[in-house]
């Protein structure tokens, strides 16, 4: 028996690139599990936040939601490109750049005047604009509205939606560049990252301040376009073997004690280490160290979910199958409704930290709360799905 009969592995002229042929069950499944992560990482004071399994490495949900992005974008505006020409292309990523600007501003007026509302009624001691630091704003919106609309005002909290927007906006230079050779994409894409991580490439997160976008476009669109760059078929995964996977499993776990902020703390030398490569682990430009962990991770995600999914799409007999199922379902649904999802998410998970403002954070409060967010988040991903598929259009029987 070899590693191929155990571990996936696809067709030789096809090997480790993403089908593009129908939606492929693996980045709706991860998307998914990102949206959920990500609720949880922003809920205030939810003990689930400090296991949840990106504590444990040095890469989050974030790349989890802009790698998969990035390749269902390769799928489906690429599509357009080859099937409408370039002008086209561009303008249907355009459309999708101008839908997540109003997203993004219309979540931010939404949460804003929520906060505002409820500090407002003076029910509470906490200071809940405060607490997202949006005194700014409120202090002074003629000036930090017009900031606001040129997206030169970027709070911490509402920074991955232009962060994203930043990277679709590069997919038509990226396009073009692929037309003289695939290489020259990635070596652009490489390009523009080393310079964000260099500090030349970045954009002002107030007017009044020389803060930076807490997510640099130019340094994460190499994880958008490691995605990209897979559907199209410009890059290959390395092949699913034994030796590959096992090594991707122990340069993980070799990678928890120095990730996992329990352990480190008590151990000078992990902290020195840590220090001395802080560049390499920083978040806002996407540090060498995160991505390359995470191309470890997702490697590793590729071959244990088999050829084409078949791993994730398998449903074991009884009654552990069926809960599975069901709960896969659920998963893939949110990751396919993964915009509208994740708005109402980020919204939500405020709010169900006021909850917990109110009646304490015991365990099974937090637990309980917890459930019942991602419950809500599964019924706005199938009632996303039900309008999108514009029921008041089909015919009904008299």
């Amino acid at each position: 028996m070899t590693a191929t009969d155990i571990l996936p592995a696809a067709p030789p002229q096809v090997a480790a690139t993403i089908p593009v042929a129908a939606r492929d069950i693996r980045l709706d499944f991860f998307r998914g599990v990102a949206m959920f992560l990500i609720f949880i990482a922003h809920m205030p004071g939810n003990f689930l936040n400090a296991w949840l399994p990106t504590r444990f490495g040095f890469s989050d949900a974030t790349e989890i939601f802009v790698f998969c992005s990035g390749a269902a974008s390769g799928i489906a505006f690429g599509r357009v490109y080859d099937r409408s020409g370039f002008a086209v292309g561009t303008a249907r990523i355009g459309l999708r750049v101008w839908q997540l600007y109003w997203a993004h501003i219309g979540f931010f007026f939404a949460l804003a005047a929520t906060l505002a509302a409820i500090d407002g009624a003076g029910l509470f001691e906490k200071d809940y604009v405060n607490s997202l630091n949006l005194t700014p704003f409120f202090a002074d919106p003629e000036a930090v509205l017009p900031a606001l609309m040129t997206l030169t005002y970027v709070p911490n909290y509402f920074d991955i939606l232009p962060m994203y927007m930043g990277a679709l906006a590069l997919v038509p230079l990226m396009m073009a560049a692929a037309r003289i050779s695939p290489a020259a994409a990635i070596a652009l894409s490489v390009g523009i990252w080393v310079l964000a991580a260099i500090e030349v490439l970045h954009l002002p997160a107030e007017p009044w301040s020389d803060r930076e976008w807490f997510f640099n476009p130019f340094g994460w669109q190499l994880v958008f376009f490691t995605g990209f760059a897979l559907t199209r078929g410009w890059i290959r995964t390395p092949p699913v073997t034994w030796g590959l996977v096992t090594a991707a499993l122990i340069l993980l776990v070799l990678a928890m004690p120095f990730a996992y902020w329990r352990f480190y703390i008590h151990h000078e030398w992990i902290l020195s280490l840590r220090e001395a490569a802080r560049p390499l682990l920083e978040k806002t430009d996407l540090g060498l160290f995160r991505y390359l962990y995470f191309l470890v991770l997702a490697y590793a995600a590729y071959a244990l979910s088999g050829p084409e999914g078949r791993a994730l799409r398998a449903t074991p007999a009884g009654m552990a199958g069926q809960l599975w199922g069901g709960l896969r379902a659920a998963i893939v649904r949110v990751g396919q409704r993964s915009l509208a999802v994740f708005v109402f998410s980020m919204a939500l998970s405020r709010i169900a930290g006021l909850v917990l403002d109110v009646t304490g954070r015991t365990s099974l409060l937090v637990l309980a709360v917890t459930i019942a967010g991602c419950a809500l988040m599964v019924g706005v991903a199938y009632g996303t799905g039900w309008l999108m598929s514009e029921p008041w259009r089909k015919r009904t029987s008299s």
